[in-house]
């Protein structure tokens, strides 16, 4: 069953999907910039069929909270929030892109919090050269444009504190390449690999959207690391 619920935290309310055993090891969902927590659709149950799954929308997007201001400190923030006011000492976390960074940025954060750490097609923390935010779209989006100029200026001049960070880390940590096709630069993905200690690498040939685009081949590669 899948169950939505808000929950309200102390700077903003979050909408959280909730499926899978109620008994089952926790397992939390983020998603991509633009993106919110239906994302992840397609490959569940198949992902972690034991495990009981949480996918919020983040701030700003689906049908969470709007903000006055957005960054991807912020977001990871209001992920421990929400572990906190669900009772979650201890999670598997799966990030893709921008929910990638805030699951990393957790983890270092936090690391007695992640037990396992999946980081799907994500942009490693090291400045790229700026381009302009693209005009918002003519019609309506699930999610607030304002997003967008905030995390992209954030990815693209990154503070060296969270690649510094990375070392910290402790969870067992799977990264996930797109390969040549996807936007981010997958050389990257190596160096952010090298610095988690606990770290193997896998790449499924789909571009940036891999779990979307490669759903199956998605699944075979991170369910077994996910599985207790």
């Amino acid at each position: 069953m899948n169950e939505v619920r808000i929950v309200n935290l102390p700077e903003v309310a979050l909408a959280c999907r909730t499926s899978g055993p109620v008994d089952g090891p926790p397992l939390v969902l983020l998603h991509a910039l633009g993106e919110r927590a239906s994302d992840w659709d397609v490959v569940l149950p198949a992902l972690a069929p034991g495990h009981r799954v949480y996918a919020p929308d983040l701030r700003g997007h689906g049908d969470s909270g709007r903000t006055a201001g957005y960054g991807l400190p912020e977001m990871r923030d209001d992920v421990l929030a929400l572990l906190d006011a669900l009772g979650l000492a201890r999670v598997d976390l799966v990030g893709h892109s921008m929910g990638g960074v805030v699951a990393h940025l957790l983890a270092q954060h936090r690391p007695e919090r992640v037990a396992r750490l999946v980081l799907e097609d994500v942009p490693a923390p090291y400045p790229r050269p700026a381009s302009a935010v693209p005009d918002g779209p003519d019609g309506p989006v699930h999610f607030d444009w304002a997003v967008v100029g905030a995390v992209k200026a954030q990815i693209d001049s990154p503070d060296p504190a969270w690649r510094e960070g990375l070392s910290g880390i402790t969870a067992r940590t799977l990264v996930v390449g797109g390969g040549p096709t996807s936007h981010v630069p997958q050389e990257g993905l190596v160096e952010l690999a090298r610095r988690i200690p606990d770290c193997r690498s896998v790449t499924v040939e789909a571009g940036h959207l891999v779990h979307a685009a490669r759903p199956a081949e998605f699944v075979a590669a991170v369910a077994p690391f996910l599985a207790r």
